[in-house]
């Protein structure tokens, strides 16, 4: 196995950039485009799933998302979800012409908030033969909900009218904390999500920063009306039992309302599981579906 350092550009002109693992050997071969969720970059254990894909015979291409990471664009630790599935179309678009990959066998793995992308993305991306969906964002809505009292719901919607009024006077992009358990605001205030995000992998390329918008962004975001669309291209979810993230009952719902071809893979604990505790289950249940759909041509 090979891991090398690519770049691909963008439609509008950024340049994104990642690594792409190649199995062993000149042949051709079925190709995965993974992307890592909010705020995150792919030293958030990513090479681990990819690694783990390429060594059983798949090209694979993890990229960070414009303004994280090692990508560029402007502002940096912005998301906008639908620049994001943009983006994502250009990086299928760089495997597909790589002259190691199969094209008309590329999958997708998307977890959390690019979870939610690979729904949109198998909808309405007739090159994507076939998605894993991993602890996916479902709605921002149903999410808010939960996770932000109504007081606090309030205030939050007073600080995305305030941030308007900042950017039309043509102030900087405001940014939040993306994780803290001390009890300071941030977006994930867990001692799990601070363990994650702050893991020794990503020091030094990760930022514990993001825009308020893309708060806001996050909130308005349902890509879980895309998964009934998906059909028929095959769509696995991998769902955390315990999952206060993204929540388990959301994907789980998402499954049900889904159609033939799927699959749904149950794995223990909270929303970060299967970066850790759950790996082996939750990368087993991806790779058995990638051989499954990608190993034979498709109709």
């Amino acid at each position: 196995m090979q891991r090398q350092d690519v770049c691909f550009g963008t439609s509008d002109g950024i340049t994104v950039r990642g690594w792409l693992y190649l199995p062993v050997g000149n042949a051709a071969a079925p190709a995965i485009s993974m992307a890592h969720g909010f705020a995150a970059v792919k030293e958030h254990g990513l090479d681990r799933f990819a690694s783990l894909f390429c060594e059983s015979g798949f090209v694979v291409l993890v990229h960070d998302h414009r303004g994280f990471g090692s990508s560029d664009g402007l502002p940096r630790d912005h998301i906008d979800p639908w620049q994001q599935i943009a983006d994502w179309r250009d990086a299928i678009t760089f495997l597909e012409q790589h002259d190691r990959v199969q094209e008309d066998r590329i999958g997708i793995w998307g977890t959390s908030y690019a979870g939610g992308h690979a729904l949109v993305l198998g909808a309405t991306d007739p090159r994507v033969r076939c998605v894993v969906s991993q602890v996916p964002t479902i709605s921002g809505f149903e999410q808010g909900l939960r996770r932000v009292t109504p007081d606090a719901t309030l205030e939050l919607e007073r600080d995305f009218v305030e941030e308007d009024r900042r950017l039309v006077h043509g102030h900087q992009p405001d940014t939040v904390t993306v994780a803290a358990s001390d009890g300071s605001p941030a977006a994930y205030r867990t001692r799990e999500a601070a363990d994650f995000y702050g893991m020794p992998s990503a020091a030094g390329v990760w930022n514990n920063a993001v825009t308020v918008r893309s708060n806001r962004a996050a909130r308005l975001y349902e890509p879980g009306i895309w998964a009934p669309r998906v059909s028929p291209t095959p769509l696995h979810f991998i769902v955390a039992t315990h999952d206060t993230v993204t929540l388990t009952d959301l994907g789980v719902d998402a499954y049900e309302s889904s159609r033939p071809p799927k699959g749904l893979t149950l794995v223990r604990g909270g929303h970060f599981a299967p970066y850790e505790a759950e790996f082996d289950a939750a990368s087993a249940a991806a790779l058995s579906w990638f051989r499954q759909h990608l190993r034979h041509s498709p109709p």
